[in-house]
């Protein structure tokens, strides 16, 4: 009997994709903290899972034929985010206590997909072995 991938790894296999794109997201924010004019950038955790789960995919170009092809899913999420903090008169939007905040949680998050993926690998390795 062959096994299923996608019913084996569950929501999981989407939540680590997700859930990186979201760390990039986070990080760009603080890096960009003292540019003015920049918007702070959020993610819709909904919608990019909801992307990711139906295959939607955005190509990336192969400037060779022999390069492997690869997508990535995940940048229907993003949404600009409202602010937080009064204007300081540049208009930069981005509040760098919120965003650490969020890449804190988001990493947690992240990592706990990659303990249950692990651990779920580490399940149906056993299962292959009968051990």
């Amino acid at each position: 009997m062959a096994i299923s991938f996608n019913n084996a790894l569950g929501i999981h296999q989407h939540t680590v994709g997700v859930r990186e794109s979201n760390a990039e997201l986070i990080s760009t924010n603080i890096a960009q903290a003292n540019t003015p004019g920049y918007k702070a950038k959020g993610m819709d955790f909904e919608k990019a899972m909801a992307a990711a789960k139906s295959g939607q995919s955005m190509g990336l170009s192969r400037t060779n034929g022999r390069h492997i092809a690869a997508s990535t899913n995940f940048t229907s999420g993003t949404e600009y985010r409202l602010p937080t903090q009064p204007d300081t008169g540049d208009g930069n939007t981005v509040d760098v206590d919120l965003e650490r905040n969020l890449f804190m949680e988001n990493q947690l998050r992240h990592q706990a997909s990659l303990d249950f993926l692990g651990s779920k690998f580490k399940n149906m390795t056993k299962a292959i072995k009968g051990s």
